[in-house]
């Protein structure tokens, strides 16, 4: 796909450090001159489609889904048409890991806090969409907001240089970047598949350890919860909130250096409940900030629980390999004597799926510490907790190993996406000759179905637009 790509022959300086060397013949302009704002209010519920930017994508919004904090009336949403380019522009200081910039494909509504773009005749709509999506992937967009929180607006970005190539090149730009696009999620899809086969097996193996043990000859007795069945008749089925300590934390104020510069503490944030068993922190925090902000230090052998997210983060749990403090969006669940935070672990782990769902009907489908405390499950004596735990880290260590290869494979090929699409819109690479000789379209696998519940972003992170912000202590 690749293969004998090179730079453009004659090239010239930007002006612009982050866009150093460009192609000679490419104009740069600000970015006034390639797109404007739209905001076309949706007065008397012209439009009743909503739309959600999730994982940089814009998706339709299922009627089910439309629960938590929707609007007393969607006419405060502005109308959204095919081929604009919508901004998430809130809260650039807090977040800088989600992907900001999507492309519409259909007509529908979006929350109005968005910046909604129209690209202007100078580019075709898919470069000038591709052109802010590398901004968006180099993270340079950040560098452009304003306001205590770092929001966006268009008068913000109006003067941020764009490169713009000539039509023809554009087009070529655009054929080249769908194909490549196309075949790497195509190969991640498949990957996938195996993550979900293997996540099942591992599942099926817990869910057999905690709720019926080692013994198959073991007794059985209804445990009284609809959704866990029956137990072994010696087994307690007990609220976690009896058998352990339930709490959140808080994200110290991103506008206060002394929180995180030169920080010793560690700091979770939601997206580390995909690691499983959790040995390095998402960031480090200062003593100061441990102190000023009262947030507590989770201890080692703990479980953390994520609490939001429309994708996989909201109910999943990992084991604490460390000492940490963690984000408001986890919950931390701290063991009292005579109960394994591993089996704790693993029973969460077991029912992620029902758990996940408790949230339904509250606040953006969020769960909190008290439902968290009030989930009833059952608890072996201390010997056996021990000997269920052993049994299961030893067969699932061959599938977790496996799971994490996979990932790492999904992680490599979305660094080369990304990789790909900011060196061919800022010129780094000439892809003209590689997009004449490129199959026609109907020639082409089809592409797997974009629509399908799990995407590849959900492997890696949760970063949905209808998760609440994070709170700045």
């Amino acid at each position: 796909m690749i293969d004998g790509l090179k730079p453009y022959p004659a090239m010239k300086n930007s002006g612009v450090p982050w866009l150093g060397q460009v192609p000679k013949h490419w104009q740069v302009v600000p970015a006034l001159a390639v797109y404007r704002p739209r905001q076309v209010k949706n007065a008397g519920l012209i439009e009743s489609s909503v739309l959600s930017l999730s994982y940089g994508r814009i998706i339709v919004k299922a009627p089910e889904k439309l629960r938590g904090l929707v609007p007393e009336s969607f006419e405060t949403y502005q109308i959204v048409e095919p081929g604009n380019i919508i901004v998430r522009t809130t809260d650039l200081q807090n977040d800088r890991t989600s992907l900001r910039i999507g492309h519409a494909h259909d007509h529908g509504i979006i929350t109005a806090a968005y910046m909604c773009l129209e690209t202007k005749p100078i580019v075709l709509n898919e470069f000038g969409y591709q052109y802010l999506n590398a901004y968006d992937l180099l993270k340079i967009i950040y560098g452009f907001g304003s306001g205590l929180r770092q929001n966006l607006d268009f008068s913000d970005i109006k003067r941020m240089p764009v490169l713009v190539p000539p039509r023809d090149e554009q087009a070529a730009i655009v054929r080249f970047l769908d194909h490549a696009d196309r075949r790497i999620r195509r190969y991640i899809r498949a990957k996938q598949k195996l993550i979900k086969l293997l996540e099942e097996q591992k599942q099926a193996i817990i869910h057999r350890a905690v709720t019926r043990g080692l013994d198959p000859k073991v007794r059985l007795k209804p445990s009284g919860v609809e959704w866990l069945g029956d137990v072994p008749e010696h087994w307690e089925v007990q609220r976690l909130g009896r058998i352990a300590r339930v709490f959140n934390g808080t994200t110290p104020s991103r506008m206060k250096a002394e929180y995180w510069s030169n920080g010793t503490v560690p700091w979770l944030s939601s997206g580390k409940v995909n690691d499983y068993f959790i040995t390095s922190a998402s960031e480090l925090v200062t003593e100061r900030a441990l102190h000023e902000c009262s947030i507590s230090l989770v201890p080692k052998g703990a479980v953390v629980i994520g609490l939001v997210g429309q994708g996989k983060t909201r109910g999943k749990s990992a084991l604490l390999g460390i000492d940490t403090c963690i984000n408001q969006n986890l919950a931390a669940i701290v063991p009292c004597a005579g109960v394994s935070g591993a089996h704790l672990h693993h029973f969460l782990t077991a029912f992620y799926e029902t758990l996940r769902e408790f949230g339904r009907g509250g606040n953006q489908e969020a769960l909190n510490c008290e439902i968290v405390a009030n989930w009833r499950l059952a608890i072996p004596p201390v010997d056996e907790q021990t000997a269920i735990c052993d049994s299961v880290r030893h067969e699932v260590l061959g599938i977790q190993a496996s799971e994490q290869r996979v990932r790492r494979v999904i992680e490599v090929l979305q660094e080369y996406r990304s990789r790909l699409i900011t060196d061919v819109v800022t010129g780094k690479l000439d892809v003209r000759g590689a997009a004449a000789r490129l199959p026609d379209e109907g020639d082409e696998p089809e592409p797997l179905d974009d629509t399908a519940a799990d995407t590849e972003e959900e492997f890696l992170a949760d970063d949905s637009d209808t998760a609440p912000e994070e709170f700045e202590a």
